[in-house]
């Protein structure tokens, strides 16, 4: 089942030549994690920002679950989206603890039952005796767990994350690859990240979706981009250090793929 569907989806500014998200169609199914992945500027917070409703697409179709979100004759706002959403710099309300800050997004439940679910999320993400804490006091690596816990009190549908880990050193930046997957996974919930790393997309993403110029080059395994690309660009993202896949990607037939021009 579709969580996320997306069909024909772009969006223009003022002033600009080329859209910023060029006819994009994809679909996340129920509990798959997609990581959208490209250069910088090539539409990828654009894009998440078209699917939380942050921005209005200029044209195009997007589907949560069964609602559809935009249309030619609907725009539903972001707060009613059933979407979480962690930000690059995480973007906690410094004046909450961390239990205040969790369960900022839950409504209609009874005092009890939201302190079970903070209580429920700080064992998720590893900050058990955390819960009277304030972001000042946390490290960057426990901020982002707050960030996360956040997202997923109000059970969302769909998990935006962009650009999580760029503001973490290389040590931390691992750790918390593998530990965001963790919960992720343990939550059962469905998400698609923005990055522009490579071991990011390889290590989080059941199917990679390379962005260029805002349209889709490829969308696929990670094994499948990395030995198949079908662009120079897709190698460069994702083809193993060795390079072998810059010059595979060549080998494909010429009549079914346009390569980009050059960088």
């Amino acid at each position: 089942m579709s969580v996320l569907q997306l069909t024909g989806v772009s969006k223009s500014f003022p002033g600009k030549a080329q859209p910023a998200v060029d006819s994009v169609s994809l679909d996340v199914e129920s509990g798959e994690i997609l990581v959208i992945v490209g250069e910088s500027g090539c539409g990828k917070t654009t894009l998440l920002r078209l699917i939380a409703g942050l921005e209005i697409p200029s044209r195009g179709e997007i589907r949560i679950g069964e609602r559809v979100m935009f249309d030619w004759t609907t725009v539903v706002p972001p707060e009613r989206r059933g979407v979480g959403l962690v930000f690059q710099d995480y973007a906690l309300f410094p004046h909450l603890t961390v239990a205040r800050n969790i369960d900022f997004g839950i409504e209609n439940v009874s005092r009890t039952d939201r302190a079970r679910r903070v209580a429920e999320l700080l064992g998720l993400v590893g900050l058990e005796g955390f819960a009277a804490r304030y972001p000042h006091e946390l490290s960057g690596g426990e901020q982002q767990r707050v960030a996360l816990a956040r997202a997923l009190a109000p059970a969302p549908s769909l998990v935006l994350l962009d650009e999580p880990f760029s503001n973490l050193d290389a040590v931390l930046k691992q750790q918390m690859r593998e530990e965001v997957h963790r919960i992720l996974r343990t939550a059962g919930s469905t998400a698609l990240f923005v990055v522009h790393d490579r071991e990011d997309a390889l290590t989080l993403g059941d199917r990679i979706a390379a962005l260029r110029h805002g349209a889709i080059q490829q969308i696929g395994t990670a094994r499948a981009l990395s030995e198949h690309p079908v662009s120079e660009y897709v190698a460069r993202y994702l083809a193993p250090p060795n390079g072998g896949s810059v010059e595979g990607w060549k080998r494909i037939d010429a009549s079914t793929v346009t390569p980009p021009p050059p960088f």
